[in-house]
């Protein structure tokens, strides 16, 4: 009884210290997996995804999709439509979480909460990366200066309209510079496309 009431407390410790948990975080603590189900069972504990877990008292944040979706996968990064929403830019609502991840990298089994996998290579995978805490999760959020320049180049997906009010708005804010737009503009190589529209608002 007393070494399930500890490991109960190593549970919520941990949980508390990392906001989300998976199985695996346990077993590195030399927990059997066991204890997180009978928590659950037990409502001290509440499974939010797929082997993911969190406090059943924990508040939950407006960006709890994207810390799960980070917990999974700690090299991607929040892009386009979900890193517009993030950063209060324009009026996109997606119910999709929008990420990027490098050509070479696998594709994720979630189930919940649904994905949108982007694949970027290079300097446009690298640059514009912003980490932000949500829910003591690590997560990566491309820059809104970043974000403007790859809807341009990602217009098929999510609409030219989508792009050109996300650059409005961002300039209309100032969450950018103009030399931090040319700069992303050229790192996304969408300087052509981009050019009549920074011209038009500059």
């Amino acid at each position: 009884m007393t070494k399930k009431v500890s490991n109960n407390q190593k549970v919520l410790s941990l949980a508390r210290e990392r906001g989300i948990i998976r199985v695996q975080d346990l077993k590195d603590e030399g927990i059997h997996p066991e204890c997180l189900r009978r928590m659950v069972s037990q409502g001290l504990m509440t499974q939010t995804g797929r082997g993911l877990y969190i406090m059943a008292d924990a508040e939950v944040s407006t960006h709890h999709s994207l810390a799960q979706v980070s917990k999974w996968m700690p090299n991607g990064v929040v892009c386009l439509l979900s890193a517009l929403e993030f950063h209060n830019v324009g009026t996109q609502n997606p119910f999709e979480v929008w990420f990027a991840l490098e050509r070479n990298i696998a594709s994720p089994r979630i189930q919940y909460p649904p994905l949108r996998i982007v694949r970027f290579s290079g300097e446009s995978f690298s640059k514009g990366i912003e980490e932000h805490r949500i829910e003591n999760i690590i997560v990566k959020v491309y820059s809104p200066g970043k974000t403007v320049a790859d809807c341009f180049k990602y217009r098929n997906k999510v609409g030219l309209d989508v792009a050109i009010e996300a650059l409005r708005d961002c300039m209309k804010q100032r969450l950018c510079t103009n030399d931090e737009l040319w700069n992303f503009s050229r790192v996304c190589r969408v300087s052509n496309v981009m050019k009549p529209y920074l011209e038009s608002i500059i």
